[in-house]
């Protein structure tokens, strides 16, 4: 066999092993939000007695504390793991997934559940930051981005198929159901990144003292805030989507199942354009993705009493946001100059800072008496504000006063 195909097919195989855990992280991340109606009238049975908004309010303390926990988990574990080998990290990471997964499955109480969601975000951020190393290796300089965007396809096309397939399952058979099925997707991707994934050499001399200078560069920081608040534009509407389907368009319920594969379909389509676009600009994909984010979100919000253009702006919600997810990796692994393990993590601690940040101020005017087309108008100006921090972070760039 020729060794150049040979050696493509291993980095294909490499690559395809670690989206199945990307497909696991996607569905245990996002399938919650279609099963808080669920979780919450079983975990709360009295509060949901009481009041059903009372109910689903602290339900979304499990979205939060999964932030959280990639938000903490994302440096600590990147640092902590820079100097071992990287394949065997993503074995670790890999495993650990699926038991605290699990424990979601088996452990009774509302607080226990609340604390095995906290422990699944833990590895979500160094899976993904590690990964995305991995990959850029195997793909070369040039296709950097188009590695990255391989990833986290899996993410998306969990949105597609693993998101709305759990959701079903949840609400035939229990939302625990969903949550089994996301361990036996992270016991898989355990299985094929032990086979697949190549060796890759430890730095031994990395110590996280090292790795936390990448907190000392501004760029990076600004990067961080592009993420946290442009892409948090994203989350105040995917948070609340169910409602918008069933209350503001006055859809059935099996219709959000359908809503959230359209979303799905347009994130995948997003993330392959974004990774291919940001190999060839990161600078003009980011600010264009951002603008076209918070376009799109203001529309949707215009036409959410309508089914049809509801669906359509949703897929077109998706795609602009997830193009964003590999530009921003890209631009972080640009500015980290040698602290790249660290920064390529933070780039998840930061959309699930996105993640708490959408959905809190979703949540928030809702509760106000906004409605629930609030929540997309507050997305879009949220992309705004990333885009003005986006406008900065170019404006201040050595590199770039030095091109220009």
């Amino acid at each position: 066999m020729n060794p150049s195909i040979e050696k493509r097919g291993a980095a294909k195989r490499a690559l395809l092993s670690l989206a199945i855990g990307s497909f696991g992280i996607g569905m245990t991340e996002f399938v919650i939000m279609g099963l808080l109606p669920d979780i919450a009238a079983d975990l709360l049975p009295a509060v949901w007695a009481r009041s059903q908004e009372e109910a689903l309010g602290q339900a979304g303390w499990l979205i939060s504390l999964y932030a959280l926990g990639v938000v903490i988990g994302a440096p600590t574990i990147a640092g902590f793991i820079a100097r071992f080998p990287r394949h065997r990290v993503m074995i670790g990471l890999a495993l650990a997934l699926t038991v605290f997964n699990a424990l979601a499955v088996v452990l009774p109480a509302f607080e226990l559940v609340g604390v095995a969601r906290f422990l699944s975000g833990l590895p979500h951020g160094a899976y993904f930051g590690i990964g995305a190393l991995v990959a850029a290796d195997m793909m070369g300089q040039g296709n950097r981005a188009k590695g990255v965007a391989f990833i986290l396809t899996g993410l998306t096309i969990a949105n597609v198929v693993g998101v709305p397939l759990g959701t079903f399952l949840g609400q035939q058979w229990g939302w625990r159901a969903a949550f089994a099925v996301v361990a036996g997707v992270f016991a898989l991707a355990t299985v094929c990144i032990g086979f697949f994934v190549p060796e890759h050499a430890a730095e031994p001399g990395r110590t996280m003292r090292q790795q936390l200078r990448v907190f000392r560069l501004g760029q990076v920081w600004l990067t961080l805030a592009i993420g946290a608040i442009g892409f948090g534009g994203f989350f105040a509407v995917y948070s609340y989507i169910a409602p918008v389907v069933t209350e503001v368009a006055g859809s059935p319920t099996w219709a959000v199942p359908i809503v959230l594969v359209l979303m799905g379909v347009g994130m995948t389509i997003g993330n392959l354009v974004g990774g291919r676009l940001a190999d060839i600009s990161v600078r003009r994909t980011l600010c264009w993705a951002l603008a076209a984010l918070a376009l799109a979100l203001a529309v949707l919000a215009l036409v959410s009493a309508w089914i049809v253009p509801l669906a359509v702006m949703v897929v077109a919600v998706g795609a602009v946001s997830s193009v964003l997810a590999p530009t921003i990796q890209t631009r972080l692994m640009d500015v980290a100059q040698d602290q790249q393990s660290i920064a390529a993590a933070l780039n998840h601690s930061a959309l699930n800072i996105g993640n708490s940040l959408g959905a809190f101020l979703g949540g928030a005017v809702i509760a106000l008496g906004w409605g629930f087309t609030a929540p997309a108008l507050t997305g879009a100006a949220l992309a705004v504000s990333g885009l003005l921090i986006a406008a900065l972070a170019f404006r201040v760039d050595p590199a770039v006063v030095a091109r220009a």
